[in-house]
């Protein structure tokens, strides 16, 4: 089975997507400050009568390129295809942070508890738990965001494509990632902030999720290119006759 080419591709497109998803869910603890991290200085910007600079989460990083593998992946393997590393991947991820819960009930080493003092950690049990334990609202936020998140643009992708043919795999991709980034980025934010212990104001909620969300769209946006790329490195490695068959495919 693995010298089909049309195998090796779903696993390697598979292992790209969950790997880029798995990721973004653990280094999403992390909040950044974009402006800082670009070397200008703070925009102070106003919204729904909050100012600041810009902050996002480290995970917005990833999640564009999850999004625009969705869109390849949907291109050669369809809703079904989509849909079924979505399904898996939440399991995985699921997996993931019961794993890292299990890690963090361990009873450390006491020399390691230590042993990270003179790297400014005075207790890396503590920080360990603190990085990697994220509290329960925001996996259930980040779970759910992502699945309706997924499905949606797989559906919406879909859908523009039977409507455009072949053609205009950028409308297609932009448009998909448009309204399934806008439910992602403010689906996560209500369950783990609004809905959790956090209780957020919805003005804050507004707020960070429209700048969640413009930046993960403008990055998808200018990721098009690259978009466009990967589809002629697998046009030419399927070759024309099984490119042509799979997309056909794709729309059944």
């Amino acid at each position: 089975m693995l010298q089909q080419k049309e195998i090796r591709l779903f696993i390697i497109l598979a292992g790209f997507f969950i790997t880029n998803a798995i990721v973004a869910e653990f280094i999403g603890v992390k909040i950044f400050a974009l402006e800082e991290t670009l070397g200008f200085s703070p925009l102070n910007w106003n919204l729904f009568g909050h100012q600041g600079s810009l902050m996002l989460t480290a995970g917005v990083l990833l999640w564009p390129i999850v999004f625009i593998m969705t869109d390849v992946i949907n291109e050669y393997y369809g809703r079904k295809g989509v849909q079924f590393l979505s399904y898996f991947t939440a399991v995985l991820i699921g997996y993931g942070f019961f794993m890292v819960f299990g890690a963090i009930e361990l009873v450390p080493a006491g020399w390691w508890v230590n042993s990270y003092q003179n790297q400014g950690v005075p207790d890396a049990q503590a920080a360990f738990s603190t990085i990697f334990g994220q509290g329960l609202w925001i996996i259930i936020g980040s779970l759910v965001a992502f699945l309706i998140g997924q499905v949606v643009d797989a559906f919406v992708f879909y859908k523009v494509k039977v409507m455009t043919g072949q053609d205009k795999v950028w409308f297609r991709a932009t448009a998909s990632t448009a309204v399934s980034q806008l439910i992602d980025s403010f689906v996560v934010l209500y369950i783990a902030f609004v809905l959790g212990p956090a209780q957020w104001e919805i003005s804050l909620f507004l707020a960070v999720g429209l700048v969640n969300y413009a930046y993960k769209l403008g990055v998808a946006i200018i990721l098009i290119p690259a978009l466009y790329a990967v589809h002629a490195i697998i046009d030419r490695y399927l070759g024309k006759e099984l490119s042509d068959q799979l997309r056909s495919s794709a729309l059944k």
